[in-house]
């Protein structure tokens, strides 16, 4: 059923994205199922790439869980380990909450933060 569910998504994001932009997805955005809740122009479930890169452009700090990191460094607990209240009521669920792939959310997060330039 998850799986029903998951590629229903994956199709709609696909569908609403347009070929060019979902094939300019790194690979691990599907490996992650980042591209279920998320597209580089147009929000889905969770806001898109371009406007998570505009908000974020010229900051240099994040603020997750209290402590204040490093922009790239926060965004990457961010995404690993899940947050909620920077972008409406829809909880960011944790993508990696063992740290273990930590090299591969960064690489995400510096593809993100990368479509402001």
């Amino acid at each position: 059923m998850r799986f029903i569910m998951v590629a229903s998504m994956v199709a709609a994001s696909l569908l609403i994205a347009g070929g060019v932009q979902a094939a300019d997805m790194p690979a691990l955005t599907k490996k992650h199922d980042c591209d279920i809740c998320h597209d580089i122009e147009k929000k889905l479930v969770g806001p898109a790439w371009k406007a998570v890169a505009k908000k974020y452009k010229g900051e240099t700090k994040y603020k997750w869980s209290g402590i204040e990191y490093g922009l790239e460094e926060g965004l990457v607990h961010a995404v690993s380990k899940g947050s909620s209240g920077n972008w409406g009521d829809m909880p960011m669920p944790a993508n990696d909450p063992s740290g273990a792939k930590k090299a591969e959310m960064a690489e995400l997060i510096k593809f993100v933060l990368d479509l402001a330039k």
